[in-house]
């Protein structure tokens, strides 16, 4: 009874959301993921940034080979090179063929990524020392060994919790998938506040505990993935066999889709290794303070970017079979989208980057914020990379993808390299990192542009863009007179007196921004008003009416709708 109990409640927790929906869904997980890594980074900061920056630079060093090697052989590659296959599978009723694709490429990712820890594990000490940071001292040397060894099996549990994962995406189905990175942290946290104390069983001290005590509750915390993605199975009809199909014609497709999009997530992942590598040279606590604002930015980034390009994905895929004026259609509007919330995010990011960066470390930190300044740009540009790719990968084109990263990456390499030699300091990395994002974007626009059958930027598409940027640019007047309103103080030197503070400034210019969006007459902000309007004035209308062109927006981005009419 409790079974059927248990089985009915994921079942209903589990149904299928629209897009508007699925968006929502991700963008608050991610939103309440963000605020636990934030916790988490405030936590580990407080621990050992100050007292122990040879320690946090380590922990920091150490998470690079695993992370390279799950970001190159599964990551985002298995998901979008499985879902557009698996989604045919079922579209054509083959549900067979579909479930013995899915558990061929879950075992197969196992298989692969288990003897990729294995190998982490064996050469930890060279890769430390010679690739990842050879600007560590010594004892931040061995403990980054000794850190590796332990968050090498990271890939191989990440693996499965993607595979378990993308079946889910597959099929329209969100909430256990959207679980899942906050459970991550919450393994870290554990590990943070109760494994660095020491773990003790029956009187028996089986762990002693510190910074290593933080590696142990990553692990946990893949773990709780791997438990979650496991319950939102439940419902689907997953078929798990302990056997790789290798003549499933889906799963042939996916294994040649596959290493294209695992070389392109490899190559970007190259410079986050050349980073490490420069800024484990700049001086203690230098690794750690760059990889605090990389981070920072990349909260946004994957609250704008990859929630709304994830929504929008499954979608694409079939329209993409289906008519490509309606493919077309709806990337615009999830490219405006993007562009239109990332723009703003961007700019009060720049003028209040030392507030943000006061959320990780009381009192803040000066070489945290100035670097968060130089990625600012990165966060307009990769949020677009995320529905551009996918723009590539929904029409099963992986190389194209791969062949402007390799461009973008290198480039950024050399700039990297440049500016560090030429005395930029960890600044230097992240305006290399903010160029090469800005240059990839603008290529694979082009490319798309290029090589759609109907105009897929268009005049309407360009006009919006233009009327968003001089809505930013009001938006950053309002964000600097702010600053200047609220400076930080020296006495700012906790998070109760600074969060007042960023949420007035970010108010305030977000405020000017719907305004000025508003009275530009953008689509994007008139639901919004609308909403405020019935809210606040229910049958009283006192908002101008947006001015209506005899085509509507929505018609000007779907013109297969307009095709349909006229015939």
């Amino acid at each position: 009874m409790k079974k059927i109990q248990f089985r009915s409640v994921v079942a209903m927790a589990n149904s299928k959301l629209s897009i508007k929906y699925a968006a929502i869904l991700l963008s608050v997980s991610t939103l309440i993921s963000a605020l636990l890594g934030i916790f988490r980074d405030r936590l580990l900061n407080s621990y050992y940034l100050d007292t122990y920056p040879t320690g946090v630079d380590a922990y920091t060093a150490a998470f690079t080979i695993p992370d390279f090697m799950f970001f190159i052989l599964t990551s985002g590659a298995l998901a979008v090179s499985f879902i557009p296959v698996f989604n045919q599978r079922l579209s054509s009723g083959n549900k067979k063929s579909a479930w013995e694709l899915s558990t061929s490429t879950l075992n197969l990712m196992a298989l692969v990524t288990f003897i990729a820890s294995i190998f982490i594990m064996i050469f930890a000490d060279p890769l430390i020392r010679y690739i990842v940071g050879p600007g560590l001292d010594e004892s931040g040397t061995i403990l980054a060994i000794n850190m590796t060894r332990v968050i090498a099996i990271n890939p191989f549990l990440f693996s499965i919790a993607t595979v378990l994962n993308s079946v889910q995406q597959a099929v329209g189905r969100f909430v256990f998938y959207s679980l899942a990175p906050a459970l991550y942290n919450i393994g870290i946290l554990i590990g943070i506040t109760v494994f660095t104390n020491g773990i003790n069983l029956f009187g028996v001290q089986i762990f002693e505990g510190g910074i290593m005590g933080v590696a142990l509750g990553v692990v946990f915390g893949a773990l709780l993935q791997i438990f979650v993605s496991l319950i939102g199975l439940f419902g689907l009809g997953f078929d798990y066999q302990f056997k790789i199909y290798w003549k499933n014609h889906g799963f042939r497709s996916v294994l040649k889709l596959l290493p294209a999009r695992s070389l392109d997530q490899g190559i970007d992942y190259v410079y986050s290794i050349l980073a490490t590598n420069l800024s484990s040279r700049m001086g203690t606590g230098t690794l750690r303070a760059f990889q605090q604002a990389n981070s920072l930015h990349q909260m946004p980034v994957n609250l704008i970017g990859v929630a709304i390009s994830t929504a929008f994905f499954p979608k694409l895929t079939e329209q993409v079979n289906e008519d490509s004026s309606e493919f077309n259609g709806t990337f615009r509007h999830a490219l405006r989208m993007i562009i239109w919330i990332s723009l703003p995010v961007s700019v009060i990011a720049f003028f209040a980057r030392g507030y943000i960066v006061s959320f990780i470390k009381n009192g803040g930190n000066a070489v945290i914020a100035s670097v968060l300044g130089s990625l600012v740009v990165a966060i307009f540009a990769q949020s677009i990379f995320h529905i551009a790719s996918r723009g590539f990968y929904a029409r099963q084109d992986t190389k194209t993808p791969f062949v402007v990263s390799i461009f973008a990456v290198g480039f950024t390499m050399v700039l990297s390299v440049i500016f560090a030699i030429t005395g930029f300091g960890p600044d230097g990395l992240g305006w290399a990192q903010s160029i090469g994002a800005l240059a990839e974007i603008v290529i694979l626009l082009t490319i798309l542009n290029t090589r759609a059958k109907f105009q897929l930027l268009d005049k309407t598409f360009w006009s919006a863009i233009f009327r968003m940027t001089i809505a930013s640019f009001f938006t950053a007047f309002a964000a600097y007179f702010m600053t200047k309103l609220f400076p930080l103080r020296a006495t700012d030197n906790s998070i109760i007196s600074t969060i007042p503070k960023f949420i007035l400034i970010s108010t305030f210019s977000g405020l000017v921004y719907l305004v000025a969006s508003y009275l530009f007459n953008l689509s994007e902000v008139v639901p919004i008003f609308e909403k405020l309007s019935n809210l606040m004035f229910k049958n009283i209308k006192l908002l101008p009416q947006p001015e209506k062109s005899p085509e509507s927006e929505e018609e000007k981005e779907n013109p297969a709708k307009n095709q349909k009419q006229d015939k």
